[in-house]
């Protein structure tokens, strides 16, 4: 997910990363016992309070991990680190260690099968994802384990890139899709692995076949019999992808805001625009009071995306925490990427629109910026994962070519310079040519089947990872309940108390979730401006 972005497929509520000091964590162990693998900890040893191994990986109880953002529930959990070879086809290489939290369920008695969290990105940590989780009540009447993807924030090493984050911010002063930002970018990019590189790491090993042996690691050296998944966004490509090369001991998989393997990519990214964009513009249309305020949504933001292609906007604005006004430049692919997250605020999108119409850009540069310029976007994604991710699993699997070619079906009447740079992804072929590393096997793209119980959330309003995605991915899970929760945006775990119900549901009864919650959705009462 990098360039005046900070990580594409993540939701729009800002994480809270965590770091953890993997050197230290094992002195605070004398006296743990320690037990093979396959022991059952039994009612009476809580999860993760033991030492265990599990072929070359080692997990360890310790401290929890630091976060840059206090997490109460970090105050109760059980915590360690999982240490794995950083390149399993040379398991007796470098070692790295992922940062493991462990929240007991709320009831007293929890179920014996925890739930384990996917984080998105590619490059959140998980550990920041904790109060989205707790905040729906994942942890209701199970242990929920978080363990940070390798190379995220609360891993060791964390191959986070400062200096790509710092561009971003830079970037918003900039002409989002000129090809001398991309330039720009580009060098930011190569800085970055250069960093990484001259500390050590192995840029081809930071990657979802390697994400999905961690956890299928920690499993067994946590010594869970069997689990539940539970990935939001990117999560959802890595839960795919686990459960087709590590199926044993899963009990049943939620997927929320779906990004099939299959299909990763800057195409589908277009897809999900037009997809939740049109689901937007139809709830206007179909509230007697925003469709006589704003007729013609669609035509209007379609219009105003080639004119700022044509002629880009600059404006000045007030970003809360910062001194001084800052510049922004809007032009079309920086309406569109604005959208594709507007969509989380969805009330106050066609006012926003309808004022851009009428010459006022300041609100859209205002929230076009302000994440980019928030401390929370400073130095807490992991690079080196998403860049893992993207260079070998994506981008030698599908060609710039191929971007235009479904970014023209979803928005005909775009420039070609314009599609080319997909939303969220603008310069990422030039980019992976930059990070260089190998291409993961073709089968990484092979489609999932499976018949594990499977849960597939998808929002009405995701205009990220496409609605129809679901459908998609559970025409080949033949035990799978699709769901898509209208008038939500991506991740529909995060802000919907119906997609939490069905949630909670699912793991209970994994093959009949209540779904019943659906016929009470509503729709957002648009903002109507003066």
């Amino acid at each position: 997910m990098m360039s005046p972005r900070p990580s594409p497929f993540r939701h729009t509520v800002r994480r809270r990363p965590a770091v953890l000091a993997g050197a230290t964590a094992g002195v605070l162990l004398t006296g743990l016992a320690v037990a093979p693998a396959s022991a059952d900890p039994g009612a009476a040893t809580p999860l993760g309070t033991v030492v265990r191994t599990a072929g070359h990986a080692r997990f360890v109880p310790g401290p929890c991990p630091r976060t840059a953002d206090p997490i109460p529930a970090l105050q109760t959990a059980h915590c360690g680190t999982l240490t794995v070879p950083e390149n399993r086809d040379r398991p007796r290489g470098r070692k790295i260690t992922l940062g493991v939290a462990i929240v007991p369920a709320a009831t007293r008695r929890p179920a014996s099968d925890p739930i384990v969290w996917f984080a998105g990105g590619p490059g959140d940590d998980a550990v920041s994802e904790i109060p989205m989780a707790l905040n729906g009540g994942l942890n209701r009447d199970r242990d929920v384990i978080f363990m940070s993807q390798r190379g995220t924030y609360s891993a060791d090493p964390a191959l986070t890139c400062p200096n790509i984050d710092e561009f971003n911010a830079k970037a918003v002063g900039l002409v989002y899709n000129a090809p001398s930002t991309g330039r720009l970018h580009v060098e930011a990019t190569r800085a970055c692995r250069e960093r990484l590189v001259r500390r050590g790491a192995d840029l081809g090993a930071y990657n979802g076949t390697e994400s999905s042996a961690d956890y299928a690691d920690l499993r067994k050296a946590l010594g869970i019999r069997q689990w539940n998944v539970f990935g939001i966004s990117y999560g959802t490509d890595l839960a795919l992808l686990y459960m087709r090369l590590h199926p044993q001991g899963i009990r049943s998989v939620g997927i929320d805001g779906v990004l099939p393997p299959s299909l990763a990519g800057g195409g589908v990214t277009w897809k999900a625009a037009r997809e939740g964009f049109d689901g937007l513009f139809k709830a206007c249309a179909d509230q007697p009071a925003c469709n006589r305020r704003y007729p013609h949504l669609k035509a209007t933001f379609e219009r105003l995306v080639l004119k700022l292609d044509a002629h880009p906007v600059t404006t000045t604005v007030t970003i809360p925490g910062r001194p001084a006004p800052v510049k922004v430049v809007l032009d079309g692919a920086a309406l569109v990427t604005w959208l594709t997250s507007a969509t989380h605020v969805a009330a106050g999108v066609p006012h926003s629109i309808d004022e851009l119409a009428h010459g006022h850009p300041e609100r859209i540069a205002e929230q076009w910026a302000g994440g980019k310029l928030s401390p929370q976007a400073m130095g807490r994604v992991s690079y080196g994962l998403a860049y893992g991710v993207f260079c070998s699993e994506w981008t030698p699997y599908e060609s710039q070519a191929d971007v235009i070619r479904v970014g023209r079906r979803a928005f005909p009447s775009f420039p070609r310079s314009l599609l080319a740079n997909a939303p969220q992804l603008p310069f990422l072929h030039a980019d992976c040519r930059a990070w260089d590393i190998p291409a993961a096997p073709p089968s990484i793209r092979n489609v999932t089947h499976s018949d594990i119980p499977t849960l597939v959330l998808s929002g009405g309003f995701d205009a990220q990872t496409a609605p129809s995605n679901g459908a998609y991915v559970a025409r080949t899970l033949s035990r799978s309940t699709a769901v898509t929760i209208p008038y939500v945006a991506h991740v529909t775990y995060a802000e919907s108390p119906c997609a939490q119900t069905i949630t909670d549901s699912f793991f209970d009864t994994p093959t009949a979730p209540n779904t019943r919650c659906l016929a009470n959705v509503k729709p957002p009462t648009f903002e109507i401006g003066t």
